[in-house]
Formats: C-alpha cells, sequence, structure tokens
C-alpha cells in the first residue's frame, strides 16, 4: 500500500540551526515516536529501531534511515526502511526543505511511503491517519528540541 503526505512547520531558529539538529541522531532519536535506538553507521547512514501500534498491530521495527541529496542548509531526502516482522514492512522517502521566513525557519516536506504485510491490510484511513499522528508528533517534539536548545 502506498501513500503520499506533505506539510510545513515554522521554527523559531535560523536555519542553521535547524539544520543542525536535522542531523544530531540524539535530537532525531528524541523527537522520533517510538524510537528505541538511534546510531550513525555512516556519515549520512543510521540504524534504528523503533516501537510502533497501528491500529491493533504493534511491532517493533528495525531498518536504516540514509541522508541523501544534501544541501546544506537547505534541506535533504530521507529515506527509511524497516522490518517489523510477521507486521509486514515500512519503507518512506521525505524530502525536507528549509526556508528563511519570518525570522525562523519554515521546514516544508513532502512524504513517500509504502507498507506491506499485515500493516497493509489495516486499511488506508487507518495507515494514514496513523502516519499523519506520528509526523504531527514528531514535528511537535523537533519544534520543542529546537525552542529547548540555543
Amino acid at each position: 500500500m502506498a501513500m503520499t503526505m506533505n506539510g510545513e512547520v515554522q521554527l523559531p531558529a535560523s536555519r542553521e540551526a535547524v539544520w543542525a539538529r536535522l542531523n544530531d541522531p540524539e535530537v532525531l532519536k528524541a523527537c522520533i515516536p517510538g524510537c528505541e535506538e538511534l546510531t550513525r553507521t555512516d556519515a549520512n547512514e543510521f540504524q534504528a529501531v523503533a516501537r510502533m501500534k497501528i491500529g491493533p498491530v504493534s511491532a517493533r521495527f528495525k531498518g536504516k534511515v540514509t541522508l541523501s541529496d544534501l544541501d546544506p542548509p537547505n534541506g535533504y531526502r530521507i529515506s527509511g526502511e524497516g522490518e517489523g516482522g510477521v507486521a509486514g514492512f515500512a519503507r518512506g522517502d521525505a524530502t525536507v526543505v528549509l526556508i528563511d521566513q519570518d525570522g525562523g525557519t519554515l521546514l516544508k516536506y513532502d512524504v513517500e511511503a509504502q507498507t506491506g504485510g499485515k500493516l497493509a491490510q489495516l486499511g488506508q484511513r487507518l495507515i494514514g491517519g496513523t502516519a499523519k499522528k506520528l509526523a504531527d508528533e514528531f514535528f511537535a517534539n523537533f519544534a520543542k528540541a529546537i525552542q529547548e536548545q540555543p
């Protein structure tokens, strides 16, 4: 099952500060809902473990996250793929763009994601609603992290 999602969030920090936090594994780990581990394995690659519950399906996903098309401090492409055992798999790509706006930074994102296995059987509305909730939670956590760090 494939889906797309996009959005934007205004952050009270410079593009350079937002860029630095988007590339900090500790900040990302703290902001990603359900993230248990996020370890840098290469300059632009991470191993990740996250626990997710989507409707009646709960799973621990293990996978990797790759950053590409880097254009500091303007944006990048972040790709992730994870296996959740019998729950299935999830894959996604997000293009993130940072723009100076209103004394801070406007972060815009476009996401394409696919799920398979039991997850795909749950239906588009449940998957889409959960994905939107997770994205909203990530960006709320990220905005809080931006405000807390100097």
